[in-house]
């Protein structure tokens, strides 16, 4: 039951005071993500430092609670950290939602793991993972649009 009250109030917090929803002049990259089952649609915005690093972030759009919170919550992780640092915290991510993270893991997460029992609820799991996986296309792949409908 702890873990489902600590669900819902970090949930609530990232819902009614997301830090990062707001757009960013002049981003470096920004990349839409849809998903179309559920109308989940964040728009990601990047401005990366001379040195390569993610120096700002933030989205705009619309969408579930799940999809805003777990937005908001990946830009605080990613935000000050090289291309690689933030792919290695989605794969984490990835993990968490497919069941096979450590404990270790886990914590490197830290807000973001309290979606981890979304894992459970399967038709949620786009949601949680829509901005991550628009994260994973700019830095990877550098365009197109993302959408979770084969997630």
């Amino acid at each position: 039951m702890q873990n489902r009250t600590f669900y819902n109030e970090i949930l609530t917090e990232h819902n009614l005071h997301p830090t990062h929803k707001h757009p960013i002049i002049d981003p470096s990259a920004s990349l839409r993500g849809v998903n179309p089952s559920c109308g989940d649609d964040v728009t990601l915005q990047l401005k990366f430092a001379e040195d390569g690093s993610i120096e700002d972030g933030a989205f705009v759009g619309d969408g579930c609670a799940i999809s805003q919170a777990s937005a908001d919550m990946m830009l605080d992780l990613v935000v000050g950290r090289t291309p690689e640092e933030a792919l290695a915290l989605k794969d984490i991510f990835m993990k968490m939602i497919k069941e096979k993270v450590s404990e270790e893991e886990l914590e490197m997460l830290e807000e973001a793991s309290s979606l981890q029992d979304i894992s459970h609820m399967p038709a949620r799991v786009k949601c949680a993972v829509l901005g991550w996986r628009t994260l994973e296309q700019i830095l990877e792949k550098g365009g197109g649009e993302v959408t979770t409908e084969n997630e």
